[in-house]
């Protein structure tokens, strides 16, 4: 993820503080110091990082600090505090129009940053939501913009509108409002187009989209790989043409990810959610404080637990659940858990998120290929096979083993880690089934 590198560096100083009894006002000066340099490092803008440190040093070095009997858990609390109010200090959703009024949304935004793939994946969202989107091309330079905003929009099942790139933008967007007014959409997404810098023209085309069509609200995605120039983009455009809000893309990228907790301070104007991945579903709402408490390797077991709701199927979690309690639990199983792992982002994903996880992966290795593996293994296996594991012969194990590419220790090993586990997951469910047991909404894949 985006702050890895200054998740480390930041605990690493918190560490210190935490060894301390007592803290000098020394301590907290040569403390601030080093998150300020872990800050800049990050890409964060040099106000932001001045005016935070300010305010760091102002509730630092307080009686509240320095009486305490543990001064370092306060430091750290005042900073995961500070850090929540950079970000915005609450979650803001994108607004919509009272009733049943068609709400008009802009992207707007450079080359590159991911526009048309966001327009599609907040078409997606809007729809999960109950709303009508409709997804308008006004990008008329780029060759290939209408053709992949029309593969998106078919993927999420959202109707695209497009005139090709013979008319203005401005009018494609007014014909676009008259197709969802008789069609009876009620959010109407337009994709316009970027510039590799920013220049006048295209600024000046969403001005003209603006007073041409009733734009409620205007949102700038912002490429979180470029670092300070983000900042510097959603500046330009927030005092240009006028923002509501901003998404950050690639931010599960190798990126030092200042973008994220500068945007906020410079523009005054919240960052609505965050692109985390290459899939159209990896759009994750913008929450301030969970955001810090990853930043901080305090994990984000919320966010965990939205993903796993996302592809939560209560009926199968039933089945699964009787399955595991009969020791019925086989190969269909176990892979059906396994995919629900790779749509919620990996393990290595996953275990970052559990409190206390984050810092200490840093020299685990991580084979998210083993799934794929693992795979292989079961797909090579017949229906039969699967359903019943105890048909497993030394033949078939070697047949599977051909099929799968791989040495038929691996298979074994398979099979004799699933039984230890079919029994584990049993005497849980017997532990778990009394009378007064609690049950979640949703259950975790296995083993985690």
């Amino acid at each position: 993820m985006a702050f890895d590198s200054l998740s480390e560096k930041l605990q690493n100083i918190f560490k210190t503080l935490r060894g301390k009894g007592r803290l000098s006002e020394a301590d907290v000066a040569a403390a601030l110091k080093e998150v300020k340099m872990a800050l800049l490092e990050a890409d964060v803008n040099f106000r932001v990082v001045k005016n935070f440190i300010k305010s760091l040093q102002e509730r630092a070095v307080g009686q509240d600090v320095m009486s305490s009997l543990t001064p370092g858990q306060m430091v750290i609390k005042i900073v995961n505090e500070e850090m929540v109010n950079l970000m915005g200090a609450k979650t803001t959703e994108i607004a919509f129009k009272p009733g049943n009024e068609i709400t008009v949304i802009m992207m707007c935004g450079l080359q590159g940053a991911g526009k048309t793939t966001t327009a599609a994946k907040l078409a997606g969202k809007f729809k999960s939501k109950g709303k009508k989107p409709l997804l308008v091309a006004c990008d008329i330079y780029r060759p290939a913009a209408a053709k992949q905003l029309q593969i998106n929009g078919d993927k999420q099942g959202v109707p695209v509108f497009s005139m090709g790139d013979k008319h203005k933008p401005e009018n494609i967007s007014k014909a676009a409002i008259e197709h969802a007014l008789k069609n009876n959409y009620n959010v109407v997404i337009l994709d316009t187009a970027g510039r590799l810098h920013i220049d006048e023209d295209m600024m000046n085309e969403l001005i003209v989209i603006k007073e041409t069509v009733d734009v409620y609200q205007t949102i700038l995605i912002v490429d979180s790989m470029t670092g300070q120039d983000a900042v510097n983009v959603a500046e330009t455009f927030s005092n240009k043409i006028g923002i509501d809000g901003v998404i950050l893309t690639k931010l599960d990228g190798d990126t030092r990810g200042g973008a994220a907790l500068s945007i906020r301070a410079v523009t005054g104007k919240p960052i609505f959610y965050v692109g985390m991945g290459e899939k159209l579903s990896d759009l994750e709402q913008f929450y301030p404080d969970r955001m810090t408490s990853r930043i901080l390797g305090m994990g984000d077991i919320l966010t965990l637990i939205d993903k796993a709701q996302m592809d939560f199927d209560e009926e199968k979690a039933k089945q699964l659940e009787k399955k595991i309690k009969k020791a019925e639990f086989d190969f269909n199983d176990f892979l059906e858990q396994m995919q629900q792992i790779k749509k919620m982002g990996g393990i290595g994903d996953i275990l970052k998120m559990m409190p206390g996880m984050g810092g200490g992966l840093k020299d685990v290795d991580i084979d998210e290929n083993a799934l794929s593996g693992v795979e292989a293994i079961i797909y090579s296996m017949t229906k039969a096979e699967r359903s019943n594991p105890d048909i497993l012969n030394p033949s078939r194990k070697k047949r599977i083993s051909k099929g799968a590419g791989v040495d038929i220790s691996e298979v074994n090993k398979l099979v004799k880690q699933f039984e230890q586990m079919k029994k584990m997951m049993k005497q849980y469910s017997g532990m778990m089934g009394g009378k007064g047991a609690k049950r979640g909404k949703f259950k975790l894949p296995f083993g985690l």
